[in-house]
């Protein structure tokens, strides 16, 4: 099944009522609406997309080791997934698909990386829970997804919905700012050049992993920066 058959499953699971979670008309209407303001913002538009120069960044993984994209690049192309948190079920379904290709990916000499702004202790448990095995990157106040120009702050009726379900964010990502990255991914070639770009103001919606794959073999082919 593709990660978004799943996703489709998982979402009219939630609005139909047959989660633990069970969300009120209001609720979901809040929700609603707050990603359709997200799309209709254009931000995802103004992020960086493929032929831009990528940030550098250095980040802690879940043990607290810093993991820099320079050091990574040295190896291989780099992919990186911004991830909202543990929290957010789409976004587990995500990288559970993308663990599933990891084998494919580090065959064609490739590194994957997810960039999240929670914290590391909220990491372990997201890369034990969904039986992980690349590193969760804790991006403390949103600072590199803001230069991929993924940050964006949540609304009041979403935060106030958010509180009801018990996501508390400033303490899962030990930040009072209720901000996220819009979920993205990216494939940077070995030059720091981004080669695909794909950014989702929608978090129910994700390319399936697959994608990445072709790219890669251009990359590889040198038919790719």
């Amino acid at each position: 099944m593709k990660l978004q058959d799943k996703l489709d499953a998982m979402r009219e699971d939630f609005e139909n009522g047959r989660f633990p979670l069970v969300p009120t008309r209001d609720q979901l209407d809040t929700m609603q609406r707050a990603t359709q303001l997200l799309v209709d913002s254009g931000q995802a538009d103004d992020a960086l997309k493929a032929g831009d120069t990528a940030p550098e960044f250095t980040l802690e993984d879940a043990d607290g080791n810093s993991v820099g994209s320079r050091a990574l690049l040295a190896r291989g192309p780099l992919i990186a997934t911004f991830y909202r948190g543990v929290w957010c079920p789409f976004c587990n379904y995500d990288l559970q698909a993308l663990e599933e290709i990891r084998p494919a990916i580090e065959e064609r000499g490739a590194s994957l990386v997810a960039i999240s702004p929670q914290t590391p202790a909220n990491s372990r448990k997201s890369q034990r829970d969904n039986k992980l095995g690349f590193p969760i990157l804790s991006d403390a106040g949103t600072a590199v997804a803001a230069e991929f120009g993924l940050r964006f702050a949540l609304p009041d009726d979403l935060i106030e919905v958010y509180r009801q379900f018990g996501n508390d964010l400033p303490k899962i990502n030990d930040d009072p700012a209720w901000v996220l990255p819009m979920p993205a991914r990216y494939v940077i070639g070995t030059n720091g050049v981004i080669a695909y770009a794909e950014v989702n103001p929608d978090y129910t919606r994700r390319p399936d992993p697959s994608d990445l794959l072709p790219v890669l073999n251009r990359l590889r082919a040198g038919t790719l920066a």
